[in-house]
């Protein structure tokens, strides 16, 4: 059943192993599906193409302050009504308490910007234009790692996604009253390019030793969840934060 259908959702990062395969999901259950990418036009006009149901294709460099906004204004001109944002794009920076202030600190700015202000100033334009149309939904891509701390090389990357669970529990709360939900999926190791790049370094062994039921998630499996969080019948997700780790603890 297209659960989905008639539904307009902005999507970003969707060139990346996880958005792409939310956008193909999406499309399954008859949604439009708006596709946000940074650099990589040909991969994100590709993908609308395979996934059709109207999708069209928005740059903006999430790095920069000025962009998300004007991402939203721009889908919102050639879209008209969006009914659910999923802040899909996230950066992991590599960092530590040895690097020099400088450094350590642009990586911090780097992280806060992407993985919390451009989600937060997309939530800004989208709350205001969800009250309008009588309400909407909102995704949050959050991680295990927002959950009893991270690991000492990319704490940027932990405090954010924290950060970005207790935005998502702020407007479930604050802005119910207007039809609104917001709900955070917390993935574990997920079978992508960056966890296929660490089990080249360290042996698989490394990346499932902490995971009880001895498996990755696949990619399609958190596209499934997100597409399922978003059917109307779900509203009473709304402040969730859906783990998706194979019971794995932090180490």
């Amino acid at each position: 059943m297209a659960h989905l259908t008639g539904q307009t959702v902005l999507l970003t990062g969707s060139t990346g192993t996880i958005g792409a395969a939310i956008a193909r999901e999406l499309a399954r259950e008859g949604a439009r599906v708006l596709l946000h990418y940074g650099r990589n036009r040909y991969a994100a006009e590709a993908l609308a193409a395979e996934i059709g149901n109207g999708a069209m294709c928005f740059t903006a460099d999430l790095s920069d302050p000025t962009t998300p906004s004007q991402l939203w204004a721009e889908a919102e001109a050639a879209a008209g009504r969006i009914h659910a944002l999923i802040n899909n794009a996230g950066i992991l920076s590599p960092s530590s308490v040895d690097d020099p202030l400088d450094q350590w600190q642009a990586t911090w700015s780097r992280d806060v910007q992407v993985n919390l202000l451009a989600p937060a100033d997309l939530c800004h334009a989208a709350i205001p234009h969800f009250r309008t149309h009588g309400g909407g939904r909102i995704v949050n891509m959050a991680s295990r790692a927002a959950q009893g701390g991270y690991r000492p090389g990319a704490m940027s990357y932990g405090a954010t996604k924290a950060a970005l669970v207790n935005l998502t529990q702020s407007i479930a709360g604050g802005f119910g009253v207007d039809n609104i939900t917001a709900t955070a999926l917390a993935p574990g190791w997920v079978r992508t390019e960056m966890s296929e790049a660490y089990i080249a370094e360290h042996g698989e062994a490394a990346a499932l030793s902490g995971i009880p039921i001895g498996r990755m998630a696949e990619p399609s499996g958190i596209a499934e969840l997100t597409a399922f969080v978003l059917r109307p019948s779900q509203s009473s997700l709304s402040g969730a934060v859906l783990d998706v780790n194979g019971a794995s603890q932090m180490r």
